[in-house]
């Protein structure tokens, strides 16, 4: 499969820190992803390359542009950039949509919330010496950045111990009504309690959650083949095309460094 971009990501509770450099096209069209959406919010910056972002509706580019979770878009690329994945759930991810989306599904992000972190950034992805605990560092401090002022609640603690639980049991077969001692009420009002406090069915949240415990494997070095199972998807094309129905891209396309 052809190389897209040389990528290193980073993870940490409730969020994430992409590095892409896309590589030069063979075409003079720039590098872009299929139309897609996952559950995170995403917040691109310009490293010293140029992107543009697009929903069904509008189209954005600059130097720094968020899109809120589960909102379908594609990505266009050249060069260096950096994109942070929120989890909406998560108190800090509550208050990033609460400061930067006002009810858009994908804004431009004020300079000013990102202090000097682009640059540090870039020379933290270019250093010699791999450090994550560094870019981890960083990530950390853009999400609080991105949330500037803004405030939150947690989301209600009977979804929060269920996706807590859920995160633990992720490698082996999990259903709603495992969950249902966890969560404390029946299966249909925890149903209904789950998707209006994450937006997601419980079933759906769960492949995110697999979703994102393989790229983690993956970005620390595992094989395809690996990082799937050890999530508990059942093969490798099971989780190739899951992560190119959330991402855009297939992930052989991205080479980790």
């Amino acid at each position: 499969m052809e190389l897209l971009a040389h990528t290193r990501i980073v993870m940490w509770e409730g969020a994430s820190l992409w590095v892409v450099d896309a590589t030069p096209a063979a075409s003079v069209e720039p590098r872009r992803t299929d139309f897609h959406a996952h559950h995170a919010i995403q917040v691109t910056i310009s490293l010293g390359g140029r992107f543009r972002l697009a929903t069904a509706d509008t189209h954005v580019g600059g130097d720094a542009v968020a899109v809120a979770a589960d909102v379908p878009h594609d990505y266009e690329a050249e060069g260096l950039a950096a994109m942070v994945f929120i989890e909406p759930e998560s108190r800090l991810g509550r208050a990033v949509t609460r400061n930067l989306f006002n009810g858009a599904a994908i804004a431009q992000v004020p300079l000013t919330l990102l202090g000097d972190l682009r640059p540090r950034i870039a020379d933290a992805f270019r250093a010699p010496n791999r450090d994550d605990a560094a870019l981890i560092e960083l990530g950390r401090a853009l999400v609080a950045g991105l949330a500037g002022d803004a405030r939150a609640d947690a989301p209600d603690p009977r979804v929060r111990r269920m996706i807590a639980w859920a995160a633990e049991q992720i490698d082996g077969p999990v259903s709603l009504s495992d969950a249902v001692p966890v969560g404390g009420l029946s299966a249909s009002r925890l149903r209904h309690l789950f998707v209006e406090q994450t937006g997601l069915p419980f079933r759906t949240y769960l492949l995110w959650l697999r979703l994102t415990r393989a790229l983690q494997g993956f970005a620390a070095g595992a094989s395809l083949t690996q990082a799937a199972h050890e999530a508990g998807f059942a093969d490798q094309a099971h989780f190739s095309r899951t992560f190119r129905r959330m991402f855009g891209i297939a992930p052989a396309a991205l080479r980790m460094t």
